[in-house]
């Protein structure tokens, strides 16, 4: 079987809409295009019905009622919401302390959690970036380490966008619940690809996108806990009224009838997706590592998301391996952030050094992910690392056993 070029291995930045969420869509274009708040007429109704469908099936994907699914843009809005707005809402200065409360989260967050946080940090609250090891596993115990009396909210990514590590989400919702503390989980790569309950894994708000899982961009969820405990927010979009008061504005009727689609088909087919996605890893993983010599998988080795992986390739740029391989759609960090041209700010922040961080790629498989382009991309990254460190002056000093890391680089 041929492959077809170019090959898409980015899907942690983006998946490409399944044929069968298009054609749930359509027809929110032009036959049925009616506003969802004008409850006079039919059209209005016919929007409605489709929006409600769609609330059912995204809290079925998460064990949610759906009267706790608020949507949004994307899971940005949706961390933007939950964190702002339940900072806002909870609030307190203990006795003696000029501050607004106390916020955890971590160091290797999404940008849509770090950025919010670090805004929170100008008015008044105080924030803890937490700092996993190499693995990025992010544990229970650093959290209940990290807990103070004035502590109003905890926000820790389920699974890591970069590297793909699981963290110990359930375990850490429960000991907030425990300390009374309300608690956030970015969930963008999380939701769809994995099983999840909201309720048994201690979650208050979580946030996630369509966009990620096979449904089409703009448009997105933040499930909000309605009972034990009963979470409120302060809105940060005010207009209309509509989402519950927590999100004003005209809803993206034809996004969210998609996203709703989106989230049925990953219910149904994600256990033997995860299975088939794993497998595809392992594979370059394991090849890849067996054709070169030092390659570094990044993140843990156990707990991680099937469909990502972060490898570091010694004695070579990623910038030019990226280019080597024109025919591959790789990325060096998060889609976020890749413009720039420092080093992925979650290996740095995992303790991984510039030069390892400066040569690693980010592949993510997906749903249409075919075997023959697993083997094309191992074949075509071998041939180009190879290559490129026969350009490398670095790698020829390391094969003669010269430790560069002590060299002292002369400065003109």
């Amino acid at each position: 079987m041929s492959v077809k070029l170019p090959i898409y291995f980015d899907h942690a930045a983006t998946t490409p809409c399944d044929p069968r969420v298009v054609e749930a869509m359509l027809p929110y274009f032009t036959e049925k295009f009616g506003n969802p708040g004008s409850r006079n007429h039919s059209f209005g109704w016919e929007s409605e019905e489709g929006v409600s469908l769609a609330r059912r099936q995204c809290a079925d994907l998460i064990g949610a009622d759906d009267k706790e699914i608020i949507f949004t843009s994307g899971s940005t809005e949706a961390n933007n919401l939950a964190i702002k707005g339940a900072a806002e809402m909870y609030q307190k200065a203990p006795a003696g302390s000029t501050g607004r409360g106390h916020i955890i989260t971590v160091n290797i967050e999404h940008k849509a959690v770090l950025d919010p946080c670090k805004r929170l940090e100008k008015v008044g609250f105080d924030v803890t970036y937490l700092e996993p090891e190499r693995d990025g596993l992010v544990t229970a115990k650093m959290v209940e380490d990290a807990i103070r009396d004035d502590t109003i909210l905890v926000t820790i990514m389920w699974a890591n966008n970069e590297i793909g590590t699981i963290n110990e989400i359930p375990e850490i919702g429960k000991l907030c619940h425990d300390r009374g503390v309300v608690f956030h989980t970015d969930a963008t790569q999380w939701v769809g690809k994995m099983p999840t309950d909201v309720k048994k894994d201690n979650i208050d708000l979580l946030s996630f996108s369509g966009h990620k899982m096979y449904g089409p961009k703009g448009v997105g969820a933040l499930y909000v806990r309605r009972r034990k405990p009963r979470i409120r927010l302060v809105a940060q979009v005010e207009g209309g009224g509509q989402e519950r008061g927590y999100r004003s504005g005209t809803l993206n009727v034809t996004g969210i009838v998609g996203l709703g689609k989106a989230a049925e088909l990953c219910k149904q087919e994600m256990d033997t997706e995860r299975e088939r996605l794993l497998a595809m890893r392992r594979r370059l993983e394991t090849r890849l590592t067996e054709r070169l010599d030092h390659v570094v998988v990044n993140g843990h080795a156990d707990k991680r998301l099937a469909h990502i992986t972060n490898i570091s390739f010694g004695f070579i740029e990623g910038e030019s391996l990226m280019m080597a391989v024109k025919d591959i759609s790789v990325s060096s960090g998060s889609a976020c952030t890749s413009a720039s041209l420092e080093p992925s700010y979650v290996l740095k922040g995992i303790g991984i050094g510039d030069d390892l961080a400066h040569s690693s790629l980010r592949m993510s498989l997906g749903r249409f992910t075919t075997d023959e382009e697993v083997d094309f991309a191992i074949d075509k990254i071998s041939e180009a690392v190879v290559k490129l460190r026969e350009l490398s002056p670095l790698y020829d000093m390391h094969k003669e056993g010269i430790d560069i890391t002590k060299i002292q680089w002369q400065a003109h």
